[in-house]
C-alpha cells in the first residue's frame, strides 16, 4: 500500500483512536498530514527558475557563487535567500554533496555497484533521479526512472513535494511496465533510502546501488537527461498549469524514446535499442 492511500485511511473524526495513534498504526507521519505546499511569491518563483536554469550549467556552484552570477543577471539578492531557496529545490553544489535530494541520516546507504562493470544489455541497470520543474505561478517536481543501456524513460511521475511517495510510485509503475532489473541505482536522497523504497527493491531480489557523495557523474545519463528536457521544453515553453505540464512532458517523452535519434545510440532510437536488447 502506498503512502498516499495509508494517509486516505486516517479518520481525523475517528473518536476511538487518536490522529497519532492512527498514523502510527499506519507507520506514516502524523506532520504529513497536515502539510500543506508552501506558496512562494512570484519573485521567488522567478528566482528558482533563475536558480535552476544556472544550476545546470554549473552544478557546481554554491549559495555564493549562485548569488554572485544571479545578480549579475539582474538580480538583487542576497545569500541567504539563494541558500533557503537552494535548500526546497533540493540542489547542492557537487563537490560537497548530493545534488538531488536530501539524505536521511538515519537511513542505510549501500553501495555504488558499476564502476567495474560493463552495461551490455537492457533491463541489465535502471537508474533514477528527480529534478525540479518550473511552472506559471508554483513548481513541480519530476521523477524519472531509465534503462541504462538504452536511455529509455520507463516511467516517470510528477509532485509538488519531494517526498518518497511520487517516487515509489514511478517505480511501481516502471516494474509493472517492464519487469524488473538486474541492479538499481540511485543517489543517497532520502526518497531512495526510505523503507517504501528499499522493501520493493527487495522484494524483488534487485540489487541496490547507489551513487558516492557529491559524485554527479556516477548517474550521468539521467544528468544529460535533464539537459535535454530542459533546453528543449521546459526553457522554450511556458506551462501555466499542472494538466498542461504533464501533456507536455508525455509528448516529449513520447518524442524522446521513440523518434529522438542519440549519437551514442548509433543513431538509433532508445525504444529501438531497447527491443531489440530484449529480442536478443
Amino acid at each position: 500500500m502506498s503512502q498516499k492511500e495509508r494517509k486516505a485511511l486516517v479518520e481525523p473524526e475517528n473518536n476511538q483512536l487518536s490522529i497519532n495513534s492512527q498514523c502510527r498504526c499506519l507507520g506514516i507521519s502524523r506532520s504529513s498530514i497536515y502539510y500543506k505546499a508552501r506558496s512562494f511569491s512570484k519573485r521567488d518563483l522567478a528566482l528558482m527558475k533563475a536558480i535552476d536554469e544556472q544550476y545546470l550549467k554549473t552544478p557546481y556552484y554554491g549559495r555564493r557563487r549562485m548569488c554572485q552570477a544571479l545578480r549579475k543577471r539582474g538580480f538583487q539578492v542576497g545569500e541567504k535567500k539563494i541558500r533557503r531557496l537552494m535548500n526546497h529545490m533540493g540542489l547542492r553544489a557537487i563537490a560537497p554533496g548530493p545534488s538531488t535530494s536530501k539524505k536521511a541520516p538515519e537511513h542505510k546507504v549501500y553501495p555504488y555497484l558499476l564502476r567495474d562493470i560493463t552495461v551490455n544489455r537492457a533491463n541489465q541497470v535502471w537508474c533514477t533521479d528527480i529534478t525540479y520543474i518550473p511552472i506559471d505561478g508554483g513548481f513541480m517536481f519530476l521523477c524519472v526512472i531509465m534503462d541504462w543501456y538504452s536511455r529509455k524513460i520507463l516511467a516517470w511521475s510528477l509532485s509538488n513535494t519531494l517526498d518518497a511517495e511520487f517516487c515509489v510510485t514511478c517505480l511501481e509503475m516502471a516494474l509493472s511496465r517492464h519487469g524488473s532489473p538486474e541492479i538499481f541505482n540511485s543517489d543517497q536522497g532520502s526518497q531512495y533510502t526510505s523503507e517504501d523504497f528499499i522493501n520493493i527493491l527487495k522484494d524483488k531480489g534487485i540489487k541496490i546501488s547507489m551513487d558516492g557523495k557529491g559524485c554527479f557523474m556516477d548517474n550521468i545519463f539521467i544528468e544529460r537527461l535533464w539537459r535535454s528536457l530542459k533546453y528543449e521544453l521546459i526553457y522554450i515553453q511556458e506551462f501555466s498549469s499542472v494538466p498542461e505540464l504533464r501533456l507536455g512532458l508525455k509528448r516529449w517523452i513520447e518524442h524522446y524514446n521513440q523518434d529522438r535519434f542519440h549519437q551514442s545510440l548509433n543513431y538509433q532510437t532508445p525504444d529501438e535499442v531497447y527491443e531489440l536488447a530484449l529480442a536478443a
